[in-house]
């Protein structure tokens, strides 16, 4: 086998195990199927399946963790005890913004809606996007309460905690930059607790906080938690990309592992239940996270349950005590929002890390913020797509020249290949020697126009990365029928135009004398054709350009050698 062939079928290789890689080992996710769930063991559902089971840290409870149980809040969780909410008169608080909508319920003040302002649930629709919810087809709530000895959210108390309300409905005006929302509880020992949750104009951050005033006569003592309360419904702004989803599951990051991710399937397997400080626990569906970010230098206990059918991702602060006429404080953040990298860095170290932009990170991100800069230029994902490309082009001009002339010789040199083949055709070893001895006198590299192309690979890739995890292209239009880039070309015109401009692009090069290896050059076209048929649009345009500038400077640079040859030969 000569040394094309060789390099040709390495190539493919190499394309195709790094195009497995990107879509199988960072965004597919097997999905955990609803019996397994059902059929998962009693110690991973909480006490009697009727909750959630929150281990708390030595501190609460001497050197031995306790366990502790919170009721059932959300009316689309299955419980044996009381369904509170459903006794409640107006038991729903609506809070608005410039970028939510939050619904609250006052039985345990639990965010129980959380509607994106900014962002439509689907293309050419008028509704928000719902992130957060509790409907019949998908719970996905955000948790927050006082556990442990005293605390309201406790199982042992038999019923979460009615929070009451000055109104049921708090808006951001015009003009105002802070939003705090206060329910108010009082126990029957006379502790009073606010629940405080913090808004501010263009953050998709909360601040939540309890404010407990000790009016007994004993101490009080109890545990703040945060939680993610998720069940294994399918990721709705998720995009198939050959088949190929994004990663829909938690993940947990501490000074020890920055980035831990756990699917649905890790989840229903084992249990979490780690000490960390300094850390943070999201739960992370295409372009759009939910994260609890507790206080910086607080040991807070990370965990994972289950509730019936529900999955439940979160933290316990050790015990809070207040004395009798003393007051104290305690609470954390919760991020509710898109993957975007400038707001994510300000939240909190490594959360920025959600928008996974997979091992060739350190290519994607200057190619994302290079396109990010293209398009506070023009305003437009396409034509930055369309800059960064030629820019990208410009990068590797002498390197692509380099193949062009490799490819050009050959083709100059063809009729004394094919003049071997019909001498040596039937000794492949001669004929590999005198292929050789052809290729050094003319100052041929069989491998230079191959080797240049492999090399521009890894940035293909990293741009597909770029375009499938960057919320910013998600519904975002070019021209005429191409109104997301995110997603594939409705109507094929894309793809069908690369693998037109892919088919005169081989017709500039040189036919391989091997047979076999001018079949499978010969289908490329089609075969790339095919595969970009469910690439986003987005992709295929970048490669559709790449393809065009490449003609144009192979075209220049064969005419320039075919020239040179010519007027050699006078």
């Amino acid at each position: 086998m000569d040394i094309q062939r060789i390099v040709l079928f390495a190539g493919l290789a190499i394309v195709s195990y790094l195009m497995v890689l990107a879509w199988n080992e960072d965004y597919h996710q097997q999905p955990v199927a609803a019996t397994e769930m059902a059929q998962a063991p009693a110690s991973n559902a909480g006490v009697s399946g009727n909750g959630d089971s929150m281990v708390l840290s030595g501190e609460a409870s001497g050197d031995h963790p306790e366990e502790f149980v919170t009721p059932e809040t959300s009316p689309s969780v299955a419980a044996s005890g009381t369904d509170t909410t459903a006794a409640v008169d107006n038991p729903y608080v609506t809070v608005r913004t410039d970028v939510f909508e939050i619904v609250i319920n006052r039985v345990s003040g639990n965010i129980v809606e959380s509607s994106l302002l900014q962002y439509d649930a689907s293309l050419n629709s008028n509704t928000p996007l719902k992130l957060l919810t509790h409907s019949a087809n998908r719970t996905y709530l955000l948790e927050s309460g006082l556990i442990g000895k005293n605390g309201p959210d406790s199982r042992a108390n038999g019923e979460a905690p009615v929070y009451e309300v000055s109104r049921s409905e708090y808006t951001l005006d015009d003009g105002q930059d802070q939003l705090a929302v206060d329910l108010s509880y009082t126990t029957d020992q006379g502790v009073r607790i606010i629940k405080r949750y913090e808004f501010q104009r263009d953050s998709y951050e909360i601040g939540v906080k309890y404010l407990i005033e000790n009016r007994s006569e004993q101490p009080w003592q109890a545990n703040f938690t945060g939680k993610i309360v998720r069940d294994e419904s399918p990721d709705p702004t998720s995009q198939a990309s050959m088949g190929i989803q994004a990663f829909l599951g938690m993940v947990m990051s501490s000074p020890e592992d920055p980035y831990e991710k756990f699917s649905l399937k890790d989840l229903a397997e084992k249990r979490v239940n780690q000490q960390v400080t300094n850390g943070w626990l999201a739960f992370l569906q295409h372009y759009f996270l939910t994260a609890w970010i507790p206080d910086r230098d607080t040991p807070a206990q990370f965990q994972t349950t289950r509730r019936g059918p529900l999955h439940v991702m979160g933290f316990v602060y050790p015990a809070t005590t207040v004395a009798p006429g003393e007051t104290a404080e305690v609470g954390a953040r919760a991020y509710v929002g898109p993957k975007i990298i400038d707001r994510l860095e300000a939240v909190a170290p490594n959360l920025d890390r959600t928008v996974d932009f997979g091992w060739l990170f350190f290519i994607s991100l200057p190619l994302f913020y290079i396109l990010e800069w293209f398009y506070g230029l023009v305003g437009n994902w396409g034509v930055a797509i369309i800059l960064l490309t030629v820019l990208v082009k410009a990068v590797f001009f002498h390197l692509s020249a380099t193949s062009y002339r490799s490819m050009a010789k050959m083709r100059a040199v063809a009729p004394q290949l094919t003049r071997l083949k019909e001498l040596y055709g039937d000794d492949r070893q001669r004929m590999s020697q005198e292929m050789m001895a052809l290729y050094k006198r003319e100052k041929i590299n069989p491998l230079g126009g191959c080797l240049p192309i492999l090399v521009q690979m890894p940035v293909f890739i990293a741009l597909y990365w770029v375009l499938f995890e960057s919320v910013q292209l998600r519904h975002a239009p070019f021209v005429l029928w191409i109104q997301d880039l995110s997603q594939m070309d409705p109507y094929f015109i894309l793809p069908i135009l690369m693998g037109a401009s892919m088919f005169l692009q081989m017709h500039l090069n040189p036919t391989p004398p091997d047979p076999m290896q001018a079949k499978i050059m010969k289908l490329m076209p089609l075969i790339f054709t095919v595969f970009f048929l469910w690439f986003p649009s987005g992709l295929v345009l970048y490669w559709l350009v790449n393809n065009i500038l490449s003609i144009g400077q192979q075209w220049y640079i064969t005419r320039k050698i075919e020239a040179e040859a010519a007027a050699r030969k006078r």
